[in-house]
């Protein structure tokens, strides 16, 4: 659990201990954040004394009255401000000085807080204070870090998920208005461009997610003993629905089984990703073939099609985050450009490799070796 310190400036007694109360057993949690916060509540009955406490124990927030015996809360403001302080500050105003407190938030104050308030108004506002100085962080953070695949996030976001809720929008409207009259049949082929735009944003989603879990440095693997070939079934079964529309066969040519000490999740992971491509870029009636060996000190995966193939040249640019290969080829084919960057990520955990071979228009073989 995190904490996050709150500094109290307010000259009556009682609205610095009811704060108190209110936040004491008070925490905020939400999906996103990696743990919950609690709070610790420090006090200050001046501005002078405020200063005095955010040089000696900087809070992250400060709720401040403007209206102090001594130096004036817009004054702290300023203070903090001009210091370049990483602190939130909340004006609490009564509703005579509302447009002080408006003031205030051009100043540099994030919002203010008229009292006399409720505790669920508190709270509410600590809710989002606190929801907005951990985004705040996160940027500085990733910033800082040099992590700029999550600013790449945002624009892949924005174009890959914005362009297919439009979409889907607009088919939903022809579906409400009966458009195309009053016979089902008549709305089957939007229907199914939903659902493929629908499923497009799955995947997108999914490995926004396998990406932003690897990339933390933090990646939380789970080793446990781990049948590779009961995951392999598994993908195959998986990825059967997208075989069967292309007629592609997918055939396992692996031990009756073969346990190691590794992820199960980051396995399926790649099987799944590899598995999907070789069917994607397969051409009708095409094969792909999952090979799985033993070797004394490592183990091979080897995913096989019989499909468009790749370049020379696009070879070097396949594992990067987001790249996509565009040709006349590829145009109809849906993703995010995040598969096989995840699938090398994970491989580089265990210290493995993979390797492509390929031939345009005869197909492609991508091996992963994982050293025992």
């Amino acid at each position: 659990m995190a904490t996050l310190k709150v500094l109290v400036v307010d000259d009556e007694p009682g609205i610095r201990s009811g704060v108190e109360r209110i936040l004491r057993n008070f925490k905020v949690d939400y999906p996103f954040m990696d743990e919950m916060y609690n709070f610790i509540i420090l006090e200050a009955g001046t501005g002078e004394e405020a200063i005095q406490i955010i040089e000696k124990d900087m809070p992250d927030i400060c709720l401040l009255d403007n209206k102090l015996p001594g130096m004036q809360g817009i004054e702290v403001l300023e203070y903090i401000r001009t210091q370049k302080y990483d602190i939130l500050v909340v004006m609490i105003t009564s509703y005579a000085s509302m447009e002080l407190a408006v003031k205030a938030t051009y100043d540099g104050a994030y919002d203010f807080i008229p009292k006399p308030f409720t505790p669920q108004e508190l709270k509410s506002s600590i809710e989002n204070i606190t929801k907005q100085l951990f985004l705040k962080r996160m940027a500085r953070k990733m910033t800082h870090e040099g992590k700029q695949v999550r600013f790449q996030f945002l624009s892949v976001l924005s174009h890959e998920l914005k362009a297919p809720l439009n979409a889907v929008e607009g088919y939903l409207e022809i579906i409400n208005k009966r458009q195309l009259g009053h016979e089902l049949e008549a709305y089957d082929e939007i229907i199914n461009r939903s659902l493929k735009r629908l499923h497009g944003m799955r995947t997108l989603i999914l490995d926004l997610l396998d990406l932003t879990k690897i990339e933390t440095g933090k990646p939380n693997q789970k080793i446990v003993d781990t049948n590779l070939v009961k995951i392999a079934e598994s993908a195959i079964e998986t990825m059967m629905p997208i075989a069967i529309q292309k007629d592609v066969q997918i055939v396992l040519n692996a031990p009756d089984k073969l346990n190691r000490q590794l992820d199960p999740d980051e396995i399926e992971i790649i099987l799944n990703n590899l598995i999907s491509n070789a069917i994607k870029y397969n051409k009708q009636e095409g094969k792909v073939e999952v090979i799985i060996t033993e070797k004394t000190k490592s183990i091979t995966i080897a995913v096989k099609d019989t499909g468009i193939g790749i370049d020379e040249n696009e070879k070097t640019e396949l594992f990067k985050d987001f790249f996509r290969i565009k040709n006349p080829k590829t145009k109809n084919i849906t993703g995010s450009g995040l598969g096989l960057s995840i699938v090398k990520k994970i491989v580089e955990l265990y210290k493995g490799e993979i390797i492509v071979n390929s031939i345009p228009d005869k197909g492609s073989e991508f091996i992963i070796t994982l050293p025992v």
